[in-house]
């Protein structure tokens, strides 16, 4: 039977395909981008996304330790009282300050980040960022008076509306994928504008453009095939199989994407071998991998023709509801490493001030603690994020910290939940027009972006 045997042979053939695949190729030649932009900046440029998966807790990544310039209710000994045994002393932290004359603490595994925030000025520190529809008070929050995000404190539906900035509904786009929708005419090649390191996401998903997914560390394209004749005739006959035009749409579409998946491995396979290799050590951890082939693929950014590109990396293991004290140092000190890694690279490569590196979460934590002696913290709302590059306004805190008070302001119930007051949408507003894309377009990008009248975040 021609279809069993046909499933066989990609079976086999294409074993290795998964290293890196996209979307057809047919939506780069065939579909006008609705976001294109009428001008294109010459110089480039990168995101790079992190996503800490499962919800990081704010409270102990950012510690106030005295906070006079902003809110003198903020003070170590609030944090403590309320974090009980799961309060860090002061003497592991970090100390950083900000232009107001506060002192803040990052988490003791945040060493290297916190030297980029004092020494190199090129991190800054985004506090009490969320997901929002509109600005929202505790009593319109409470008394249900304004739009609310949907299925707040659910993992999925938070990772979803972080990706795509839709606070209510769900969307088949990421915002990431709109910023590369607004931008990809500017690129001097077909070459996929956004890449992820980090599998499928709808982060990376626009309307017109699809991502490259690359797995760090692993051989791209097809392996197995040698100069043998018989090999030729294999991979000869596999080739045949993708453009056989066999009338079933679900199949075609399938084939389209193999072949682009098989054609962009050939181009950044050339490219890479093409290029002089970083002396920059990156540690053997999952997120290093992946910033280090981030790295790699910028450094051959002029041979694959691309002036700007968007990455996606991610980690996981922050759903610490127990042993957070020590699942969560082991998460953070794999940030730290890593984008400490990845800015030196991006230091050789002389792009320092055109990358810029941005983490994202499910959501915060409580501040209080949850039940039990394994000391861990529940699903929260609003927490702290970091920007990394030569372009970061860095050394300074973003945004209004929270106050720590059980039932207090910002609490959203009486655990220390704290409601946002910074959207995503100002946050990733912030990141795209230094990208380039049009401030016209901005809400094209960001929906609910027109409901905030206060500036974003001037971090860049």
């Amino acid at each position: 039977m021609l279809i069993p045997s046909r499933r066989k042979f990609l079976r086999i053939s294409c074993r290795s395909l998964g290293t890196l695949g996209a979307a057809s190729l047919m939506n780069r030649f065939s579909q006008v981008n609705a976001l294109a932009q009428s001008s294109c900046p010459a110089d480039y440029k990168a995101l790079v996304c992190i996503f800490l998966f499962g919800g990081n807790d704010g409270n102990n990544t950012v510690v106030p330790v005295s906070t006079p310039g902003s809110n003198p209710a903020n003070s170590y000994s609030k944090y403590a009282q309320v974090r009980g045994g799961l309060a860090l002393p002061t003497a592991g932290l970090n100390m950083i300050g900000n232009s107001k004359g506060d002192q803040y603490g990052l988490h003791p595994s945040l060493t290297e980040l916190a030297s980029l925030y004092n020494n190199n000025r090129h991190v800054a520190v985004l506090v009490n960022v969320g997901t929002l529809v509109t600005p929202l008070t505790q009593a319109q929050y409470k008394n249900q008076q304004a739009k609310i995000p949907s299925n707040l404190f659910s993992h999925l539906d938070q990772q979803t509306e972080w990706q795509t900035s839709l606070a209510q509904g769900s969307g088949a786009t990421g915002w990431g994928g709109r910023v590369a929708d607004a931008i990809q005419s500017c690129n001097i090649s077909d070459f996929p504008t956004i890449i992820s390191v980090g599998g499928n996401n709808l982060f990376a998903t626009g309307a017109q453009t699809s991502p490259a997914t690359v797995t760090a560390g692993q051989v791209l394209g097809l392996q197995g095939f040698n100069t043998s004749a018989a090999s030729a005739a294999r991979l000869a006959a596999l080739q045949s199989l993708l453009t056989f035009d066999n009338g079933v749409s679900l199949v075609q579409a399938s084939n389209g994407i193999a072949s682009s998946g098989l054609n962009q491995a050939t181009v950044l396979n050339q490219a890479l071998s093409g290029a002089g290799g970083l002396t920059t050590v990156f540690p053997n951890t999952s997120l290093g991998q992946q910033l280090s082939q981030v790295a790699k693929i910028i450094n051959v950014r002029s041979a694959l023709g691309m002036r700007r590109q968007i990455f996606f990396a991610y980690l996981g293991g922050f759903d610490t509801h127990d042993l957070e004290l020590n699942d969560q140092g082991t998460g953070l000190a794999q940030v730290s490493q890593a984008m400490k890694a990845f800015y030196d690279a991006t230091v050789e490569m002389g792009t320092a001030d055109q990358v810029v590196t941005f983490t994202e979460s499910d959501f915060g934590r409580t501040l209080q603690p949850s039940g039990g002696s394994t000391l861990g913290t529940d699903h929260a709302w609003g927490s702290h994020h970091f920007v990394m590059g030569g372009a970061v306004k860095g050394g300074d805190i973003y945004g209004t910290f929270p106050t720590l008070e059980l039932s207090g302001p910002d609490d959203a119930n009486n655990r220390g939940v704290w409601i946002p007051t910074t959207s995503l949408d100002q946050y990733g507003a912030s990141l795209a027009k230094w990208f380039g894309v049009d401030s016209s377009k901005l809400g094209e990008v960001f929906p609910n972006l027109a409901n905030f009248t206060t500036a974003p975040p001037a971090f860049l």
